[in-house]
């Protein structure tokens, strides 16, 4: 046996299992019957179903889904009798990987099947480790399956995709949960015997768990600890042992995305306590508070505006003070801010502006600098005209020069239409008396 194979104590299909195993560990399914929550993926004649069934059904499998649902477990079941052998992107590097591949292949060369390399969290994986693979997997070297909480398109190079079938883990519901659970109180293999849980603490113990089902029998194994053999998980030993939630988000997967999309739209849509549970929720997993600053900062400029321009003035003051003042009191500036921003009038006209120039500008429509505007602060421009009947503003009546500032491609443009909300409905009827006096306003003929 050498450095990669894998190690199979119990005759349970599962390297390096024995009875002081995690629980969630002893418990991995064994057979696809025993999956729970992923029946589309496992239906007859399904693509996945093929490849567990049938070892020369060899191809390269991304299981993408949330902590908890069985990627790991999905790996092992593919792997069947094959060798197997498991790399995590977080301690693996491009030596160990190719280390593989290349054992592999000399077995491959001597009629054995190919090694199931199994990748466990690969969207850490930087580029450079994951085309270490592409040969490798093209060539039927090795059977990939790598996993990952990531969006696979935003976290997987393209040749990898290509020549992987994708695979969606839908999130564990709490039917779910309960089998697990019950599963591991009766089989031998789990804690059958050994203790009783009560109704009213299983479904806390469900509720903390989430859709995670190793978070769910992590819980389990513990609360068994602490109740002794022979005991019952009550309550009030589950409220003790877990006096605070477990918050099921993961930073690096597509939780992320999620919570911080839901936080977003909250506070543009001036739901503050929504915007607020979702803050919470970042706070409590971990979050980069400087992450979220960031966000409150683009949010106060596309989404607030000049609705209320203090807004982003609020938000960048946040953003230092949070890198000033570090977390735990961070928190309390990110609610401020957060609450502020909520609650304030919102306009987003500027954002709008500002992609109607761009985009005029990328069709084409630009033209040359008017020449009244250009510079004239050099030799030899006063005989181009430039600079030639400029009128400078502050001599003119309100301070407003009625002059042509626009290219001729673009003299009518009107790129920033404020709206009647906060202070953007003052904005507009100045807006208004300024655009006359420049001979630009609506009645211009």
């Amino acid at each position: 046996m050498d450095l990669f194979d894998a190690v199979r104590q119990d005759g349970s299909g599962i390297p390096g299992t024995s009875a002081a195993s995690p629980l969630a560990v002893r418990m991995r399914p064994r057979t696809l019957d025993e999956v729970v929550g992923q029946d589309p993926l496992l239906a007859e004649g399904s693509p996945l179903r093929r490849l567990i069934e049938d070892s020369n059904a060899a191809t390269s499998v991304l299981l993408w889904g949330p902590p908890g649902t069985g990627k790991t477990t999905l790996a092992y079941l593919v792997a069947g009798n094959r060798r197997f052998v498991e790399l995590s992107a977080v301690t693996a590097g491009v030596k160990d990987v190719r280390a593989v591949i290349e054992d592999s292949k000399r077995r491959v060369a001597t009629g054995e099947l190919e090694t199931v390399v199994f990748i466990d969290e690969v969207h850490r994986f930087t580029k450079t480790q994951q085309d270490v693979l592409l040969p490798a997997v093209e060539n039927r070297w090795i059977t990939l399956v790598a996993a990952t909480t990531e969006n696979p398109s935003f976290s997987v190079v393209g040749p990898l995709l290509s020549r992987s079938i994708l695979l969606t883990l839908r999130p564990l519901e709490e039917g779910h949960i309960r089998t697990l659970i019950a599963r591991a109180i009766a089989e031998d293999r789990g804690l059958a015997g050994r203790v009783t849980v009560a109704n009213d603490a299983l479904d806390h113990m469900v509720r903390v768990a989430g859709a995670d089902a190793r978070k769910a029998l992590t819980l389990l194994e513990n609360l068994a600890a602490a109740a002794g053999d022979g005991g019952e998980i009550t309550a009030a030993l589950a409220e003790q042992a877990m006096d605070a939630a477990l918050v099921a988000y993961d930073r690096q997967g597509d939780q992320h995305y999620d919570v911080i999309s839901a936080f977003i739209k909250s506070v543009r849509g001036s739901d503050v306590d929504a915007a607020l549970h979702y803050l919470a929720r970042m706070i409590v997993a971990g979050e980069d508070p400087r992450f979220i600053a960031r966000r409150l900062v683009i949010l106060a400029a596309e989404d607030v505006g000049m609705a209320d321009p203090q807004g982003l003035v609020i938000a960048q003051a946040a953003a230092d003070a949070v890198s000033f003042v570090g977390m735990p009191e961070g928190r309390i500036v990110l609610a401020e801010a957060t609450t502020y921003l909520a609650t304030a009038p919102k306009s987003n006209r500027s954002y709008l502006a500002i992609d109607r120039a761009i985009s005029d500008i990328r069709a084409g429509r630009a033209g040359a600098v008017p020449t009244h505007l250009r510079d004239a602060h050099y030799a030899g421009a006063d005989a181009l005209g430039h600079g030639k009947s400029y009128v400078y503003a502050h001599d003119a009546p309100h301070a407003v020069a009625p002059q042509q500032y626009l290219p001729d491609a673009v003299s009518d443009a009107r790129y920033y239409e404020p709206s009647e909300r906060g202070y953007e409905r003052d904005v507009a009827a100045r807006l208004a008396k300024i655009r006359d006096l420049l001979g630009r306003g609506e009645d211009t003929p």
